[in-house]
């Protein structure tokens, strides 16, 4: 069978979905990408995916100019014509089911989290709702990575019951990311892993970084990730070099592997306001590096408090401050058990084998069919 994968970047399909790829391919499917395209396209192709190349912007959110992306879908989907196809993040799945419902392809979407229009109300919110309304009458199946967000559109009645199920969000994989024996650094050291936009809790981070520094607290805070000043709630590059000129951050820049990064941190460290399942704490849990999240949907299903990390309120700096500053003071016997028991909650509940064995059930389900 033919199979398309679509997502808002080639950058994304290569670094997190490739053991999907891959498992289609020894299934003896045809897998087709289909993203904007990047460095990351040619690898996809050396990988032995057929790539198609979309004009998407990953950071609008304005739904009139973006349904132009509806005809273009359409177009690949006809010429494709693929027998299942699969659809990641917001726009793939609002545009990419459109166009796939007007071929009467079977598609299967997942919701990795609810972005920037569930977090303000107002009519670029009220719009996108809608539209997630009318497309997500046709999926065979979406995917939620947390109940939190799936009970919310159920709530709204964006979607029926019966097209519902839940994964572990994008999963982690449990042999490429080793747990690492815990050994304190001379400094402590906070690593906080995302792009650099507003809504991960970027500028909380910053105020408790200032106010631990008041405190005279000593510990080294990094940040791993890329500038982002185009997004509609990024930061000014300006504003990230002064933090970097003021001496508060450690700017790692962007890599393509974290793990060298969270194995040399004692804390890893994301007060974001929301997520499906942030996959930069699965990885450090999957690492065994005790955690400082928000508790809020997403992150509070990787984290139990008191448990592999601690839990803070929502864009409270004091809050995180004060989170940040219980870990650091936590004995390396704690901090050690931390891990292992972080290390353990993903082994249970978040190994990727378990989302992709979901997919694949769907994707024979589909051969069946035909």
């Amino acid at each position: 069978m033919k199979v398309a994968i679509v997502l808002n970047t080639s950058w994304n399909i290569y670094n997190f979905r490739m053991n999907l790829v891959k498992a289609l391919q020894d299934a003896g499917h045809e897998v087709h990408t289909i993203a904007p395209h990047d460095e990351y396209s040619e690898l996809l192709e050396k990988a032995g995916c057929i790539h198609h190349n979309v004009r998407m912007d990953s950071r609008g959110a304005n739904p009139i100019k973006d349904s132009a992306l509806i005809l273009e879908l359409f177009f690949i989907y006809k010429r494709i014509r693929p027998d299942a196809i699969l659809h990641f993040t917001i726009k793939p799945n609002v545009y990419g089911t459109l166009a796939a419902a007007l071929l009467n392809i079977p598609c299967y979407n997942n919701v990795c989290g609810l972005g920037t229009v569930f977090l303000k109300k107002g009519l670029v919110s009220w719009i996108a709702k809608a539209l997630y309304k009318i497309a997500f009458l046709f999926p065979e199946k979406v995917f939620f990575q947390n109940p939190e967000d799936m009970d919310l559109f159920l709530k709204e009645k964006l979607i029926k019951g019966t097209q519902t199920d839940l994964v572990p969000g994008s999963g982690v994989d449990l042999s490429r990311f080793q747990p690492k024996p815990y050994r304190r650094n001379e400094e402590f050291t906070f690593l906080m892993i995302s792009r650099i936009i507003k809504d991960k809790g970027m500028m909380e981070y910053i105020d408790a970084i200032r106010l631990l520094r008041n405190q005279g607290v000593r510990a080294r805070f990094q940040l791993l990730g890329a500038k982002d000043p185009l997004h509609k709630r990024g930061i000014a590059l300006d504003v990230v070099d002064s933090w970097i000129e003021e001496g508060l951050i450690e700017y790692l820049g962007h890599t393509d592997d974290v793990r060298p990064f969270i194995e040399k941190a004692d804390c890893v460290v994301l007060p974001s306001y929301r997520e499906g399942v942030p996959r930069t704490l699965l990885e450090a849990a999957s690492s065994a590096r005790p955690i400082v999240a928000t508790d809020v949907a997403g992150c509070r299903q990787v984290v139990t408090h008191n448990f592999n990390g601690l839990l803070c309120r929502m864009k409270d700096a004091e809050d995180l401050a004060q989170k940040m500053k219980e870990m650091l003071h936590l004995s390396d016997f704690t901090l050690t058990n931390f891990g292992a028991n972080g290390r353990k909650k993903v082994e249970d509940e978040f190994s990727e084998s378990i989302v992709i064995e979901k997919y694949m059930d769907e994707i024979r389900n589909v051969g069946v069919a035909c």
